[in-house]
């Protein structure tokens, strides 16, 4: 599996001389979370190949899962070739969805959605399909005589719609 984006997107990929090859990063993840409850978020390299690895589970990764990956990723490599720095986490609270796993992930929860136009909208991320997802916006309250249940709207997106999508938080 190529990492790709809801929208069916291939990142773009940046190769530089001396520089670690992303695709031979992505098959040792895929190769290594293959039957495994994790899901393939992003991988990085910089120029200096500072190598990231983002990946996650439906229940939250374990430092424990990211430690063995990074342990995996790191038998498979060669210092003698080319010197790296790697770094396997899970993509972290406020990060921008990038695969369809993580709405799957956060369905049930409050999202933030920036569509093409730049035009936020916050709600219940509610029902994930192949090709997007619905949110179930409540907007603010502007009189006490409408009923809640009128206020309530469903909005459909396609992925590729989506500008950025992350779980909101309010903190109060």
């Amino acid at each position: 599996m190529a990492f790709k984006t809801p929208g069916g997107q291939e990142p773009p990929i940046l190769l530089f001389s001396g520089m670690i090859d992303r695709t031979k990063i992505e098959k040792l993840v895929n190769s290594y979370i293959a039957g495994k409850d994790i899901f393939p978020v992003d991988v990085k390299i910089t120029r200096d190949n500072r190598i990231t690895v983002l990946v996650d589970t439906p229940a939250g990764i374990t430092l424990e899962q990211c430690a063995e990956l990074n342990r995996f990723i790191e038998k498979n490599l060669s210092r003698n070739e080319e010197d790296y720095d790697l770094q396997v986490s899970s993509p972290g609270i406020g990060h921008p969805f990038t695969v369809k796993e993580q709405y799957v992930k956060n369905t049930g929860k409050m999202i933030e959605v920036v569509n093409l136009k730049g035009e936020k909208q916050r709600g219940i991320l509610k029902k994930v399909t192949e090709s997007g997802f619905e949110l179930e916006c409540v907007p603010k309250k502007k009189s006490k005589s409408v009923p809640e249940a009128a206020e309530i709207k469903i909005i459909s997106f396609n992925f590729d719609e989506v500008k950025s999508a992350k779980e909101y938080f309010v903190f109060r």
